[in-house]
């Protein structure tokens, strides 16, 4: 083996411990203090950083991808943040949902993830992959990311351990999460103003 292999292997193998403590630490927290989660809560401190808050809001929405939180209080944050302006809210949660999917479905390929399932389960790697290259796959992306129950960092993962079409893959999050962040935005967004 090269000790250009065995950095690889050793960097893989760290930012695989990095990467789930700081979900373990995100999640965690998430569960021990879900109102600190808040779309208040984060839209209040995202309020300290003044002019930069619309960088450290899309900033915000392409690390979360990483977390496994959901979008949805950060999402609805941004609606409190800027109610008058709900187009550039959705636009900038869009981007970052996107940027954050596509580095996610890349970061799965690069830890190895699908060298390693393909190692211990081909059979079952190949069936996931059939089903998400299928014509429906596209349909089931799609779905899972507009599901706000079950968060499409997940499907991201799986997307680039079974090395769906990428192209497929990110249209199907982009419509999928279009019309879920659309009713955040628009409709519980306003509802959400009314509110409080």
């Amino acid at each position: 083996m090269s000790s250009t292999t065995r950095l690889t292997i050793i960097a893989r193998r760290v930012l695989v411990v990095v990467w789930m403590s700081i979900i373990v630490v995100c999640v965690g927290s998430y569960l021990a203090s879900p109102s600190s989660f808040s779309a208040e809560n984060i839209a209040q401190f995202m309020e300290r950083f003044g002019h930069w808050i619309w960088g450290v809001y899309l900033a915000f929405s392409i690390v979360r991808g990483f977390t496994l939180l959901p979008s949805t209080p950060l999402v609805i944050a941004g609606t409190l943040l800027f109610p008058t302006q709900p187009f550039w809210v959705l636009v900038v949660s869009m981007t970052g949902i996107l940027i954050s999917s596509t580095m996610i479905y890349y970061f799965s390929e690069f830890l190895g993830f699908d060298e390693y399932f393909e190692k211990k389960s081909p059979e079952a790697v190949h069936k996931i992959k059939a089903k998400l290259e299928y014509p429906l796959g596209f349909l089931f992306v799609a779905g899972w990311a507009f599901f706000p129950f079950v968060p499409t960092d997940l499907v991201c993962y799986l997307a680039g351990t079974t090395r769906m079409n990428f192209a497929k893959f990110i249209a199907a999050v982009f419509v999928g999460e279009l019309v879920l962040c659309y009713c955040y935005v628009y409709l519980g967004g306003s509802l959400f103003n009314k509110l409080y």
